[in-house]
């Protein structure tokens, strides 16, 4: 009986320690997620994940103050054209340097497909654009897909759906702590096998 009394009782501080350092973890992946800045660095390139609201939108303004010389949109759906997301108006950057890529369907695969299109292009620094709740997952998966010397600067679109009161808003917490999961299985991933991401075919881009 004292036995399974230990044993239970070892259970249960492992339990309970799971959760502290679960806990820990969380609530410093939370911080970090409402750390980042919209920095205000010109880079070779403007990568946008497409998908979330006002990432688009955001690429484009930033896109036509100059603050990069090509403007990628990684993970569009097959069926838009370059025109339906941006037109040059007078003074406005050429279009010729706006690139659509339709391949990919996910966070992984964004980084797979955008770091070919980006090691195609030359580029040796990029704004990673996407939702501020997205980013640690997406700065963590572009890192490992691209040479270490291609500097990535992330850069956070805000949304309604995510409140900095997130101990507070339950559909916050939910988003928040969807992506710690998404985050820790990659970080633990790239742990086990560092370099996995940097070696694959060189898929098709469309430009229009």
């Amino acid at each position: 009986m004292g036995h399974a009394m230990n044993i239970i009782k070892t259970f249960f501080t492992l339990g309970i320690i799971g959760v502290v350092v679960i806990t820990a973890l969380f609530i410093d992946f939370t911080y970090k997620t409402f750390s980042y800045r919209q920095s205000t660095h010109k880079t070779d390139a403007i990568v946008v994940l497409t998908g979330g609201k006002g990432r688009v939108e955001e690429g484009i303004r930033l896109f036509r103050a100059s603050r990069a010389k090509y403007l990628f949109f990684v993970g569009v759906d097959p069926s838009v054209r370059k025109s339906d997301l941006y037109r040059p108006k007078p003074g406005d950057p050429s279009a010729d340097n706006v690139v659509l890529e339709k391949s990919s369907r996910n966070t992984l695969e964004n980084s797979i497909y955008g770091r070919d299109l980006i090691l195609r292009s030359g580029v040796r620094s990029v704004l990673l654009l996407t939702s501020r709740y997205h980013l640690k997952r997406a700065s963590i998966l572009f890192r490992n897909s691209l040479p270490a010397d291609i500097s990535i600067i992330p850069y956070p679109v805000d949304s309604v759906n995510l409140k900095e009161s997130w101990w507070s808003h339950g559909g916050s917490f939910q988003l928040l702590f969807r992506e710690f999961y998404k985050y820790c299985m990659f970080r633990m991933f790239f742990i086990l096998a560092p370099g996995e991401l940097r070696d694959s075919v060189i898929p098709a881009v469309s430009g229009g």
